[in-house]
């Protein structure tokens, strides 16, 4: 009974993994044009191929196998290529991982070949990184483009796991929010969010704190009014031999002015609000829906709705305009906020 069971694990998981290459050898032949990397994830393949034995198959039992029906929140949707890309390479690793560690109990000789092909795997996806990184400020900006649920943190016990939570239910963006406290401990935790946000392919970036958002491998940074300049945002991402053209840049708006100014300094998107009060902004008179309409009839670059937006308030945002929204309190103090997230990331769907 146990060899049939170690058979289906194996079975799944060749299958998983050449399904895996498949996916992003399509990617290699028609996306990049690379004729190595497209051989390599073919001889791969073929490699799989021969040892997926046929007492292997015969032990497939798909429909009485429980984890069938099972998905996850951002398995519905890709936010772009790099992300079919990432979540392909990582299904293959994992996949060969499996069949090295149960492919010893049949053959010894299949766990070897498993263990050898994964470090080939590791070396493919230097070479698609590199590819990447040669315009990760364009992948980066189609991500923000395909985003409509943007959480902004603010402090709470346990941020990592309400971040983490939020990130299941649909999240996509993340900025990290503490406008206090001791760097080396903010350093900290936007390091670990950073490296959250990037486990679910989600953007992640640091409100005002151009040195920190560079340290922790940020993808972007989020100004006030009031906060360093844009240009001067710039000037420090440019420093040292960065290239400020990668980074996205994001800023605060209240009303059609500063909108202005905010255009102005050409960022990637903006804040629209608070579209109700909040004690997040407690000196800001609540902007209602009518700057909300002016910002979907006035802009043609990504911008968000925020302020005391909640799942119950969203539709009145939706119909005034918004197709992207911002939210702390709603997520950040939610008992589960991969259920809230996934509520209104379904409200946002719909539009």
């Amino acid at each position: 009974m146990s060899q049939q069971i170690i058979y289906r694990i194996l079975d799944a998981n060749l299958d998983r993994a050449r399904e895996a290459l498949r996916t992003i050898e399509e990617w290699c032949r028609f996306g990049l044009e690379e004729v190595t990397l497209c051989d390599r994830c073919k001889q791969m393949r073929q490699e799989l191929a021969q040892w997926h034995k046929a007492e292997f198959r015969r032990a497939r039992n798909t429909p009485e196998d429980p984890a069938t029906g099972l998905s996850h929140a951002n398995e519905v949707r890709r936010a772009d290529v790099q992300a079919v890309i990432r979540a392909n390479m990582g299904r293959l690793q994992e996949a060969l991982r499996v069949l090295e560690e149960y492919g010893k109990v049949v053959d010894p000789k299949l766990g070897e070949a498993m263990k050898q092909m994964r470090y080939r795997v590791y070396t493919l996806e230097s070479q698609l990184l590199r590819h990447e990184e040669t315009n990760i400020g364009e992948i980066r900006r189609q991500k923000l483009q395909a985003a409509s649920l943007y959480l902004v943190t603010s402090p709470v016990d346990h941020i990592a796991s309400v971040v983490e939570s939020a990130l299941q239910g649909g999240v996509q963006i993340v900025q990290y929010r503490q406008k206090d406290g001791e760097d080396g401990t903010r350093y900290t935790i936007a390091k670990q969010l950073c490296e959250i946000c990037h486990k679910y392919d989600a953007l992640f970036l640091v409100n005002d704190r151009v040195d920190i958002a560079i340290a922790v491998g940020a993808d972007g940074i989020h100004v006030g009014q009031t906060d360093l300049p844009v240009s001067s945002v710039r000037q420090v991402l440019n420093a040292n031999g960065g290239d400020a053209s990668q980074y996205i840049i994001g800023q605060s708006t209240t009303n059609p002015q500063e909108l202005e100014i905010a255009m102005n300094n050409q960022v990637d998107y903006v804040g629209v609000g608070p579209v109700h009060a909040t004690p997040t902004k407690p000196n800001k008179a609540a902007s209602g829906h009518e700057y909300v309409n002016y910002a979907a009839e006035n802009l043609s670059i990504p911008w968000f709705a925020i302020g005391g937006l909640d799942e119950h308030n969203l539709e009145a945002a939706i119909a005034a305009g918004a197709k992207r929204v911002a939210v702390v309190r709603a997520l950040m103090q939610a008992e589960h906020p991969d259920r809230v997230a996934k509520q209104m990331r379904s409200h946002l769907f719909r539009y």
